[in-house]
This record gives C-alpha cells, sequence and structure tokens, in this order.
C-alpha cells in the first residue's frame, strides 16, 4: 500500500512538483477533520466540523480555479480593471476536492466509519482515477485495498485489454480529430466558417471529447483491474440516448451520480414538489456547468442542459402519455433530437467565449458559404453546383481525412459495442465468469495489435493531454 501510495505521488508530482504540497495539505485537512466528525458526541459539533471541512474544500477550489473568474466580473462593476492573479490550476483539484467533500458528507451521516491514514491517503491518490475519475465513493474503493490489491496474471489478463482500448481511443481517435478541431475553432474566432466547416467542428469536438475521456475511463478501468481493484464505468453508450435524462444516465455517470447524492438531493430533490424539483435541477446543472470551468460558456452549457432536462420532464409526463404507441414509434425521432442539442451544447462547452461559439453556430446553420474544396469539382465532374462555392473551405486533404475520420468515429460510436458491453462490465466493472471462455487468444492478439497502433501514435506525434485535465 506504501509504495502503491508513493509512486501514485510520483505520478501527480511529475506533471508539477508544486501541486504535491496543495494535494498533501488537503488530504490532512479532509482526514483531520472528518476524524473529528467521526469522533464528536455532540450532534452540533459534528455538523460544524463538516461545514468546516467543506468550506475549507471550496475556498482551496475558490481561489485557485475561480478567483480570476470572479475579479474579471466583479472588477468592472466598480470601474477598476481587473488585474489577473498569476497561478497554476492544480492538476485534478476539482476531482479530488469533489470526492473529498463527499467523503466528509459520507463520514458524518454515518455511511462510513472512520479508516487509517494511509488507507484514506491512498484511496485519494490512487492514479488511475486521481487525474480526471471516475469519481469514487471511498467506502468502496478503501474496502478493496483490505481485500483485492494484488498483482498477479490473472489481474493483468483482466485490465491489459481494457487499457489497450482506451489507449487507442485517445491516441488514434481523439488526438486525429483534435488537430482539425482546434485549428476551425481557432478561426471561428474572428470568422464564421463555412457550413461544411462548423459542421466538422462541431461534430469532430463531440467525438473527441467521447474518446479522450470515455479511453481514460477505460485506461483507468484497465490499469485500476491490473492491481485487483474494481472502478465503476462511466460510459454506456450516450450518444445512443433517446432523451437528454437518457444522456445523463450514460456520459460521465460517476459524475451524474454525484450531483445527485451530493447536490440535487440535498436541496430536496423531488420532495420539496414540482417547481422546486425543476428548479433545483436547473441549479445543479448551472453548478455542474461551473465545475467544469471558470468561465460564463461552461455555465451556460449546464443551464442549457438544464433548461432541456426541464423540458424532457415535462414532455415525459404531461405528453408521452397522451401519444399513446406514437411515443415509442417517435423513438428514433427522438434520438436524433437529444443528438443534435448535446452537439450545439458541446460547441459552448468548446468554444473560448460566447463570440466563438456564435460564429461556429451560425456557420452550421448555413449563414456562411457553403464551399466544398475544389477537387471535389474534379473528382465529380463538374464545373459547378447550385448553391455552392468552390475552395472556401479546408484544403482538400485537410476536409477528406477530417470527414473520414468523423464517418470512422460515428461508426464506432454507433455500430461498434461499448466498453462495458465488450468485455461483459457491470457498474463496478466486475467480470462476469464467462468472459475469458475461448477468448484468451483472440484477446490477447486483439491487445497487441491495439498496443502497437497506439505506440505508433504516441512516439509518432507531440504530446497531447487529456481534455479532462483542464477541468
Amino acid at each position: 500500500m506504501i509504495c502503491l501510495g508513493a509512486g501514485s505521488l510520483f505520478f501527480y508530482g511529475y506533471w508539477e512538483v508544486a501541486s504535491l504540497a496543495i494535494i498533501g495539505f488537503s488530504i490532512a485537512w479532509n482526514f483531520g477533520l472528518s476524524h473529528l466528525v467521526a469522533r464528536s458526541r455532540k450532534p452540533i459539533y459534528r455538523l460544524a466540523f463538516m461545514w468546516l471541512g467543506i468550506a475549507g474544500n471550496l475556498a482551496a477550489l475558490g481561489y485557485y480555479k475561480y478567483v480570476n473568474f470572479f475579479l474579471a466580473n466583479v472588477a468592472p462593476l466598480f470601474g477598476a480593471t481587473p488585474a489577473a492573479i498569476a497561478m497554476t490550476l492544480p492538476l485534478a483539484i476539482s476531482f479530488y476536492t469533489f470526492q473529498q467533500i463527499a467523503f466528509m458528507v459520507d463520514i458524518y451521516g454515518r455511511k462510513m466509519d472512520r479508516v487509517p491514514f494511509a488507507e484514506y491517503a491512498g484511496s485519494v491518490v490512487f492514479f488511475p482515477h486521481l487525474i480526471a475519475g471516475p469519481l469514487l465513493h471511498y467506502q468502496d474503493i478503501v474496502s478493496q485495498f483490505k481485500r483485492r490489491l494484488s498483482v498477479s496474471q490473472a489481474t493483468l489478463s483482466a485490465g491489459l485489454p481494457i487499457f489497450a482500448v482506451g489507449l487507442v481511443k485517445k491516441v488514434a481517435i481523439a488526438d486525429g480529430l483534435s488537430v482539425y478541431v482546434g485549428s476551425i475553432f481557432a478561426r471561428g474566432a474572428t470568422t464564421l466558417p463555412d457550413f461544411f466547416s462548423a459542421w466538422g467542428a462541431a461534430l469532430g469536438y463531440t467525438a473527441q471529447l467521447y474518446f479522450d475521456f470515455s479511453g481514460y475511463s477505460d485506461m483507468a478501468i484497465g490499469i485500476a483491474l491490473m492491481f485487483g481493484i474494481t472502478l465503476p464505468v462511466n460510459f454506456r453508450s450516450p450518444y445512443k440516448a433517446t432523451s437528454i435524462i437518457d444522456f445523463w444516465r450514460r456520459w460521465h455517470i460517476t459524475l451524474s451520480s454525484f450531483l445527485r447524492d451530493y447536490l440535487y438531493i440535498p436541496l430536496g430533490g423531488g420532495r420539496v414538489g414540482p417547481v422546486r424539483r425543476l428548479i433545483n435541477l436547473l441549479i445543479v446543472m448551472l453548478l455542474g456547468g461551473l465545475w467544469h470551468g471558470a468561465a460564463w460558456t461552461f455555465v451556460f452549457w449546464g443551464g442549457l442542459h438544464g433548461s432541456l432536462l426541464i423540458l424532457n420532464h415535462f414532455w415525459r409526463e404531461r405528453i408521452s402519455p397522451r401519444l399513446g404507441r406514437l411515443d415509442a414509434a417517435l423513438g428514433p425521432i427522438y434520438a436524433g433530437a437529444t443528438f443534435l442539442a448535446v452537439v450545439i451544447a458541446w460547441v459552448f462547452f468548446r468554444a473560448p467565449n460566447f463570440a466563438t461559439a456564435q460564429h461556429v453556430i451560425l456557420g452550421m446553420c448555413g449563414l456562411s458559404t457553403l464551399s466544398l474544396p475544389g477537387e471535389v469539382a474534379y473528382l465529380l465532374g463538374v464545373d459547378e453546383l447550385p448553391g455552392v462555392t468552390w475552395g472556401q473551405t479546408l484544403p482538400f486533404k485537410d476536409f477528406a481525412t477530417l470527414w473520414l475520420l468523423l464517418a470512422f468515429a460515428f461508426a464506432l460510436i454507433w455500430g461498434a459495442p461499448n466498453t462495458a458491453d465488450l468485455f461483459n462490465l457491470d457498474d463496478k466493472a466486475q467480470f462476469r465468469s464467462d468472459w475469458t471462455a475461448g477468448r484468451s487468444f483472440a484477446t490477447a492478439i486483439t491487445t497487441g495489435i491495439l498496443l502497437w497502433i497506439s505506440a505508433f501514435n504516441v512516439f509518432g506525434s507531440a504530446p497531447s493531454e487529456f481534455l479532462y485535465f483542464q477541468f
């Protein structure tokens, strides 16, 4: 356990050594106050220590992540010029802060007993999930450290194939799309992209974010399994969702669960009447958007999803029962509308400001040019097409590569089994007993091919970070 904790701290500190002091203080603060919460007999003291712990967590997160956002928005109200504080956002501070707040609340609610410091610290810094989740309930992982922590041929055979799938998702698909997505959004800051570029950027980021983050989650699950530890499944084909409610049951599942358990339910959940329930839902999504980043575009993204959830609940409760059998027949239309709404929302999530998001959205609506590379005219054997201009879009090589990548990415998204189905994982990433039967040789060959493909991308291109590292 000590070796694993030391290795995890080395892994974390390799990015930035200074962040080790911050996460170390965070662990000491939360463990110390949770100890006081657990041992205090008077309810008022337990409550006070819990809120002191939560306040300390929020103060640290607010300073490192939101202080410049606050200054930029407050200073102009007093006629002052905002002066940004130079600092580096500590890696994964949103994740480990959120999880330790949950630990504090669980101790207060007597869902957990006190745990030894080494086990608590090890569960916080456990490197597979430390950087970007999946988010964990500590009683789940601490108990596993006692019972399951080991490395063997069985655990390596279990975890390596899942790790390989996640790695190839990231380096072969997500990173391949990022080049084109980034350049189009960069140009979108000052000009309206053409129709095909705008849709290429929106769909490209939709696929890039999915393969980047689900790839990381798969890698985390795979590495943890190599140590005998199971982490929860975080994605279940979210772009196959038939509603926004369904989408949030499939996308970043552990975050949705945490927002429900530690924000929505404490606000009253659905116990406070239909109007308050919808208001609580909107508040949760607004705060969920802000949790992702200190920018109004993230808040707008959260508000947009909150509004869509409210509309979805209204439709499900008031309209769907009246449609009868027609409601089931409308499933494909619901799925298409859900996907379109998610794609549009991702534009605001990706754009650095509203001007860029507006330019991309207008381009998607056809308010810019409808242009194709000149080489397409040659391939089609035509001199002109009604409403189409030539050569005012991406160069032919970039245009063709982007759309071929998109076709391949969405063929996998909609046509291939997700990781949980592929490896027969349940919600805790446990294996069913039939998983390895008759598959060991084929699995080994496939894993080797995926790792070989990934190695070419890892060593043959510039380093790239995971998108969720910035959140």
